[in-house]
């Protein structure tokens, strides 16, 4: 017969377990073994005490396994916060990171808050993070999202700072955030041996590439073209590979412009970055000013899958990867352009 005292005791300790499994991390085991007469625990049947100890070990595994979970909105710390293993309780907008970021995946158990600029903030709360994450492109949502748990501002592409550094900057403040500075030094030095290994294993010398005109699509008639300050620019930078596009960008490092400036660099090799918007495709294969192109009219294009071009090192190391493996067959370079 267990005595009221026990039963007592033991919902004291199922409501801290409770508290645990809630994270509020405190666990106290005092009412269960201290004050209890030993004749009581002798006479306590072994079934009771098994299911007690099995209880307690339970309630030692939720306390120790608890991990903080980490939101954001932003895909460039998703995918830094994934790379570097940190756990993640939620993420936004998620298919169209598959689409545009492509890896790291997302693992199926991170919730969907929704709509980067327009969170679903009774999602977030139904299982509150540590903390919600954010660069200065959501920054209006703070007051919102500050309802529900604090929230930590990031930034990465700023005018006048180096894009290479500030990757690994990020990096290693989301590693020392989340508790993951292993991982994140690993992920800065398997980045920077990558980038050694590609650009010393190239087939052709530096000479004998044209300089990469690199874009992606808007719509039909207009592109994003990307130089300085740019997370493309910063990997051509590390491969030793020269890029056309010599004219100003904005913070992000691109320049929105239509195809047709893109006839100003005949020599240059166009890298074109997917996703293309719907439709684009066959409305290019009907248009005259980007058939007359030079990169196209002279077959010196190549097609890459999606790299997130606002991303950090995960994004490097694939964009990095997908054009080498693109200029593997691609021709050497002709210095005699005939239009």
């Amino acid at each position: 017969m267990i005595s009221s005292a026990q039963t007592s005791a033991s919902g004291h300790f199922l409501r801290q377990c409770q508290f645990a499994n809630n994270k509020y991390y405190r666990l106290n085991v005092s009412p269960i073994f201290s004050g209890w007469p030993l004749t009581t625990m002798r006479h306590t049947s072994l079934l009771c005490l098994l299911a007690r100890c099995g209880l307690f070990a339970a309630c030692l595994l939720s306390v120790s396994s608890a991990q903080a979970q980490w939101a954001t909105v932003d895909w460039t710390i998703a995918e830094t916060l994934l790379a570097i293993d940190a756990p993640v309780s939620s993420v936004a907008q998620q298919s169209d990171y598959h689409e545009w970021v492509g890896e790291p995946r997302i693992p199926d158990n991170v919730s969907d808050m929704g709509l980067r600029a327009q969170p679903n903030l009774e999602l977030l709360a139904q299982e509150p993070p540590e903390q919600t994450l954010i660069s200065p492109m959501f920054v209006g949502l703070t007051p919102r999202l500050e309802k529900i748990a604090p929230v930590s501002l990031f930034s990465l592409y700023s005018p006048g700072t180096d894009t290479w550094q500030e990757m690994q900057k990020l990096t290693r403040q989301l590693g020392e955030l989340t508790e993951h500075q292993p991982q994140a030094e690993a992920l800065i030095a398997e980045t920077q041996a990558l980038m050694t290994t590609l650009r010393e294993s190239r087939p052709l010398s530096q000479s004998e590439i044209a300089p990469l005109l690199m874009v992606q699509f808007m719509d039909a008639r207009h592109v994003r073209v990307f130089g300085e300050n740019s997370l493309y620019n910063a990997v051509l930078e590390q491969l030793e590979l020269p890029n056309a596009w010599d004219q100003a960008t904005n913070a992000w490092g691109f320049a929105l412009v239509g195809i047709e400036a893109l006839a100003r660099h005949p020599e240059a090799m166009l890298v074109i970055i997917d996703p293309l918007p719907a439709g684009v495709e066959e409305q290019l294969a009907k248009s005259g000013l980007w058939q007359q192109l030079p990169s196209v009219k002279h077959d010196k294009l190549v097609h890459l899958p999606p790299a997130w071009s606002f991303g950090a090192l995960p994004s490097a190391q694939r964009f990095a990867q997908e054009l080498a493996a693109a200029l593997e067959t691609a021709p050497a370079v002709s210095h005699h352009v005939n239009e």
